[in-house]
């Protein structure tokens, strides 16, 4: 039988590890309060939503919560001149520029705007080479939500096989990156692969993030492989992913839920940048001084 990996657990173990390491600074005064600025421009039902659940979970954990809600008519130079206040303000520790934005806005451009020690997303160009070159540096949230889903599930990386279906900024490459640095060998493909299953079926884990539903089947993954759903979609059935996980039932080891399987990782993983954020900005602080 298919085991289901719990999310939603191990994302609450997480926040709640967070929350008591901000209890513990600010009780005993070793650090300041961390503090995440989250900028929302126009006014997409879903990105409220994504938000708002950004920013109680925040609140939840001790920190300080800042917000700058923009009309969706907003000018390139409004949203910059937003993220310059916070990136100045030294009560934020981190800054989250809620995608996507109105065609108006060049979002590449903005996004590289935000200081890379305060870029929780890990999404900018600074980051990006962080992470290529392994040093320290904040990780986008999602790929850092599956490895950490990995961990918790005691499932090995170093010398497994593992396919990375999808290979957008926000997930895919940057999780093939974090995937290699753990010793894993890893083979990416995308919806637009050939033969997709010559791919995924040698793989023990297979991360399916291409934003097309049910794309993953069980002539996809082999008998024991574990099975990694980032996709998410809206039906009038309700929520589903980028795999058709009932027709992997028997088949597949483990198989993360569409919700509660990495969905509620990423909102975990950006409380711990935005911890991780304050840290080092105290690190940089106290040697500079």
């Amino acid at each position: 039988m298919t085991t289901t990996i719990d999310g939603t657990r191990i994302a609450q173990r997480i926040r709640a590890q967070v929350a008591e390491e901000v209890a513990a600074a600010t009780a005993t005064g070793s650090g300041k309060v961390p503090g995440l600025a989250t900028i929302l421009v126009g006014d997409d039902p879903a990105s409220a939503v994504y938000v708002a659940a950004k920013r109680r979970a925040i609140r939840e954990a001790g920190m300080r919560d800042f917000h700058r809600h923009l009309p969706p008519h907003a000018a390139q130079d409004d949203v910059a001149s937003v993220i310059d206040e916070f990136a100045a303000d030294p009560q934020v520790s981190g800054i989250l520029l809620q995608l996507p934005l109105p065609r108006q806005l060049d979002a590449a451009v903005l996004i590289d705007r935000i200081p890379v020690t305060k870029d929780v997303d890990g999404l900018t160009t600074a980051s990006a080479g962080l992470l290529a070159r392994g040093e320290r540096g904040l990780r986008p949230c999602t790929p850092s939500g599956v490895i950490e889903l990995l961990d918790a599930e005691a499932i090995p990386l170093q010398g497994a096989q593992v396919a990375v279906v999808g290979w957008g900024e926000l997930v895919g490459r940057p999780l093939t990156q974090l995937l290699l640095r753990r010793g894993a060998t890893v083979s990416v493909a995308h919806e637009h692969t050939t033969d997709l299953a010559a791919v995924t079926r040698p793989a023990d884990i297979v991360v399916v993030a291409t934003g097309v539903r049910g794309l993953i089947g069980p002539e996809h993954v082999s008998p024991g492989a574990v099975v990694i759903d980032v996709g998410i979609h809206r039906t009038p059935a309700g929520l589903t992913g980028d795999v058709r996980s009932a027709e992997l039932d028997g088949i597949a080891d483990r198989i993360t839920p569409v919700p509660g399987g990495v969905g509620p990782m990423t909102i975990a993983m950006l409380m711990v940048n935005t911890l991780h954020a304050a840290q080092w900005g105290a690190e940089r602080e106290a040697v500079a001084a």
